[in-house]
């Protein structure tokens, strides 16, 4: 696996999309090295977002995401990106990834049977890069 000239072994075998997943940190890495840490939420995903299309990688920002029960819309979702229909990524900001965001990311994972979410917080002093797995 090559990023940015480098190349990279996969030595682990049970991870969900290792190569995509590479891309998506590298990316995330690097928007913070770019902005730094204390900014908004929201210029953080315009970062990433440039980083994903610098990549080429396929993405919908704001992902619409219908929550039903008995075929009744109960409520909705936004997503902060779903990635090449396989991963959902969701950006944060603060000092770390909390038990609540990790709970939420989960729901929107068995929302749309999926099996990987990555949530990226901006801190101050670096971008924390968290795995979430929808194990249902």
């Amino acid at each position: 696996m090559t990023y940015q000239g480098r190349e990279y072994v996969v030595r682990r075998k049970d991870l969900l999309y290792p190569e995509l997943s590479f891309k998506i940190n590298g990316v995330l890495i690097e928007v913070f090295k770019q902005l730094g840490g204390g900014h908004r939420e929201s210029y953080y995903q315009k970062g990433v977002a440039a980083g994903l299309t610098k990549e080429a990688l396929k993405f919908e920002e704001q992902y619409y995401v219908p929550l039903k029960c008995f075929d009744s819309m109960v409520g909705k979702y936004y997503l902060d990106f779903l990635i090449d229909d396989k991963i959902v990524l969701e950006l944060k900001r603060g000092q770390f990834v909390s038990a609540q965001v990790i709970a939420q990311t989960k729901q929107y994972l068995v929302a749309l049977n999926l099996k990987l979410a990555i949530v990226a917080c901006f801190t101050h002093s670096g971008v924390v890069i968290k795995r979430v797995i929808n194990e249902y």
